[in-house]
């Protein structure tokens, strides 16, 4: 009974500030906190980053490798570690600092199935010259809009309403049109998307044998 009343749970123990070392690195690190002579501190810090590297061999060749596991050995002695450091120490307040937000695009395109890349392509094409190569970009363009059409709408699709939707996107600027231009055909691109979706899943691999209604013993 004296037994079970003295038992030591992980939730009564200090909080580890790095659990992956484990609790006996953090007592091996409060330990060397309470070490009164610094030039025995500066060994056993040392020793510490020692063993540190050894238990993550695979990282010895990363750049900063060193930097890193003081930087660790700071953080498991919350910054209490009076040593010396072959690196710039990183305080708690900068480690603690929290990042700035990022800016995410808040784009809104009208025609969503074709993605913010169409847009872009479309804006590069038309500070381009006009001319051979600015013919094909714009085609191409348009081939990869129907393509982007039909991956969302299964039914086929009229170049039509593709040349329509480019001419829009690009503010009138790029009307294939009266061109007479012919886009591939609508099931072609269904045929390669289902070509795919076989290759990828849907029946039972090669040599791969279906074991329903097989009975087990």
């Amino acid at each position: 009974m004296n037994e079970v009343e003295n038992l030591e749970y992980n939730t009564e123990r200090p909080k580890l500030h790095i659990p992956e070392y484990g609790r006996h690195f953090q007592k091996m690190v409060d330990h060397a906190v309470s070490i009164e002579d610094r030039e025995e501190r500066n060994k056993i810090a040392k020793a510490i980053i020692s063993v540190m590297g050894n238990l993550q061999p695979h990282l010895r060749d990363v750049p900063d490798f060193q930097h890193k596991l003081w930087d660790q050995l700071f953080i498991m002695s919350d910054f209490k570690l009076d040593v010396e450091s072959p690196f710039p120490i990183t305080s708690k307040e900068v480690l603690q600092q929290r990042p700035e937000p990022l800016e995410y695009p808040q784009n809104h395109p009208k025609y969503r199935f074709y993605g913010n890349n169409i847009k872009r392509m479309i804006d590069v094409a038309i500070k381009w010259e006009k001319g051979d190569m600015r013919s094909g970009l714009e085609y191409a363009i348009a081939n990869h809009m129907k393509k982007c059409y039909l991956n969302w709408n299964k039914d086929t699709v009229e170049d039509s309403a593709i040349f329509a939707h480019l001419k829009e996107l690009s503010d009138g600027q790029i009307d294939l049109a009266p061109d007479g231009e012919t886009l591939t055909d609508s099931g072609q691109f269904l045929k390669n998307r289902l070509s795919k979706s076989n290759r990828n899943g849907g029946s039972n691999k090669k040599g791969q044998r279906n074991n329903r209604g097989k009975k087990r013993y």
